[in-house]
C-alpha cells in the first residue's frame, strides 16, 4: 500500500483511539449531573437543566465514541458465514459493505451539517423551560459522525491491503 494510506490509516485510528477513551470519561459526567439532580430533588429544589443536560452528554458519549467503538469491533455483526470465511473472502465482503456504512453516515453528517448551519444562524435553542442553544450538541455529532466516516475510509484501506495480502 502507499505510504500516504498507510499514514492516513495510523493518524485515523491515533485519533479515533484518544477521542474514544475521552469520551469514555463522559460517563461520570453523566452521573455527576444525575447525582446533582437526585441531591437538588431532594433538597427540595430540582434544577431545570440536569435532565437536558444528562440526555446531551449521552449523545456526545454515544456519537464520540462509535469510531473507536468501529475500531475495536464492538459492533454488532451478522455471523451466520462469516466466521467460516478466510481472511481474503471476510475482506472483499467488507470493502465492498463498507460503502453502504460511508453512504449512510455521508447522508447523516449532510443533515447535521445542514442542520447546525440552520442552528447556528437563527440561535436555536431547546423548548424546553432550560432552553441551551442546540448548536453546540450538533456539532459534536457532526463531528462524531465525520470520525465514524474515516474511521469507516480506514477499514476499506484496511481491507483492501488484506486483498493485496499487505497488512496494514
Amino acid at each position: 500500500m502507499p505510504r500516504a494510506f498507510v499514514t492516513f490509516v495510523r493518524l485515523v485510528e491515533r485519533v479515533n483511539y484518544i477521542v474514544g477513551r475521552g469520551a469514555m470519561y463522559l460517563l461520570f459526567v453523566l452521573a455527576g449531573v444525575l447525582l446533582w439532580s437526585i441531591i437538588a430533588k431532594a433538597a427540595g429544589s430540582p434544577p431545570l437543566w440536569t435532565q437536558e443536560m444528562a440526555q446531551f452528554t449521552m449523545v456526545a458519549y454515544f456519537v464520540l465514541g462509535g469510531a473507536y467503538s468501529l475500531q475495536l469491533g464492538a459492533n454488532v455483526r451478522m455471523d451466520l458465514l462469516y466466521g467460516r470465511w478466510s481472511t481474503r473472502t471476510q475482506a472483499a465482503v467488507d470493502a465492498v459493505t463498507v460503502f453502504a456504512m460511508i453512504f449512510f453516515l455521508a447522508v447523516v453528517l449532510y443533515g447535521g451539517i445542514d442542520s447546525t448551519i440552520y442552528a447556528l444562524e437563527i440561535g436555536e435553542r431547546s423548548r424546553t423551560v432550560w432552553r441551551p442553544y442546540m448548536a453546540p450538541i450538533k456539532i459534536v455529532i457532526c463531528v462524531g459522525v465525520f470520525l465514524m466516516i474515516l474511521q469507516s475510509l480506514a477499514f476499506l484501506i484496511r481491507d483492501v491491503a488484506r486483498l493485496r495480502g499487505e497488512e496494514i
